[in-house]
């Protein structure tokens, strides 16, 4: 997987010092991750009553980022928090440049306009109180740039992804959003999102669009044909072994593949073709191309695959 990658960490207030000794920690913790390969940025949250304390430092890419991590100037860093206070509310969040991210997390890049952060953060604390009132609502973070206080990143967290969804189509949220674009020099730009089944989901600069259907038909058939078939050899002889009637037998089958297909499966095939499956980046000729003739590829090495390997052939194995 290529592109940037960023990790955030929300933390508890400090019990005592409270904003000036995260602040001073905060500090210490983007000296400390300059210096770690492959650095190039870090937030710090704005410390408001309704947003989390939180930290975030952004590398070139994942391999940069756990290799700040497992670091000993890393462990000294959190180390020397816990002893002021300052404890992680969370595990670390780790974002990926393109990349679909956790269920249930939402995370929007703005660009506010130069001199009109005050206004910004109090549109983003309203939309903070307002998702607060939502079911699974867990806790927000407002990300400023050390180098640029005219960029922005918020980090929503909800407990599941419906509960999630259910706040970014609601009647509140719309009703916040004009003030919040009137702060900002361009549109808020949110993050790639993905349903189960290979659709994958962007807004940006107002747009929202989707996969086309076509794409979204042919990763369902890439991972679905070798599921039937693996099932089929597999699982079906055992099933007919203990006496399961076909009727019962082709229904357990399927319970197993849209189980597999619906939490395995097809997100981890989302994640692989999620450039070619991006309404905005798959949309350029050169990734349609590229990702088609990959999808076609596999369709004629899997279909290859269960022609000529006879151990894989499912049909001998039943009388």
């Amino acid at each position: 997987m290529s592109g940037s990658a960023t990790v955030v960490t929300a933390y508890h207030r400090p019990e005592n010092g409270g904003d000036e000794l995260f602040a001073e920690w905060a500090a210490q913790a983007v000296v400390t991750a300059k210096s770690a390969r492959g650095y190039l940025g870090s937030a710090v949250s704005d410390g408001s009553e309704l947003s989390d304390y939180g930290v975030s430092h952004t590398f070139s890419g994942v391999d940069e980022l756990h290799g700040w991590l497992d670091s000993p100037e890393h462990a000294r860093v959190v180390e020397d928090g816990v002893a002021r206070g300052v404890r992680a509310k969370s595990s670390d969040l780790v974002l990926v440049d393109d990349a679909v991210p956790p269920p249930g997390i939402g995370v929007y890049d703005h660009t506010v306009v130069a001199g009109r952060q005050d206004e910004f953060l109090r549109t983003q604390h309203r939309l903070i109180a307002e998702s607060s009132r939502f079911s699974g609502y867990e806790s927000a973070l407002l990300l400023c740039s050390t180098a640029d206080a005219t960029r922005w990143q918020s980090v929503l967290r909800f407990r599941t992804e419906p509960q999630l969804s259910a706040w970014m189509r609601s009647e509140q949220r719309a009703a916040v959003l004009p003030a919040l674009r009137e702060e900002l020099a361009e549109d808020f730009t949110e993050s790639v999102r993905s349903t189960p089944f290979g659709t994958i989901l962007r807004t940006e600069n107002g747009q929202t669009r989707a996969t086309p259907n076509w794409k979204t038909a042919m990763i369902i058939l890439l991972v679905l044909y070798p599921t039937v078939m693996t099932l089929s050899r597999f699982l079906g002889p055992v099933l007919d072994g203990i006496g399961a009637p076909p009727w019962l037998s082709m229904w357990l089958s399927q319970i197993v593949s849209v189980g597999a297909m619906t939490w395995f499966l097809m997100p981890a095939a989302t994640r692989r073709f999620g450039r070619w499956l991006d309404p905005f980046d798959g949309a350029k000729l050169r990734t349609n191309v590229l990702g088609t003739a990959a999808v076609l590829a596999i369709y004629a090495g899997t279909l290859g695959l269960f022609a000529s390997v006879k151990w894989l052939q499912f049909w001998d194995y039943f009388d």
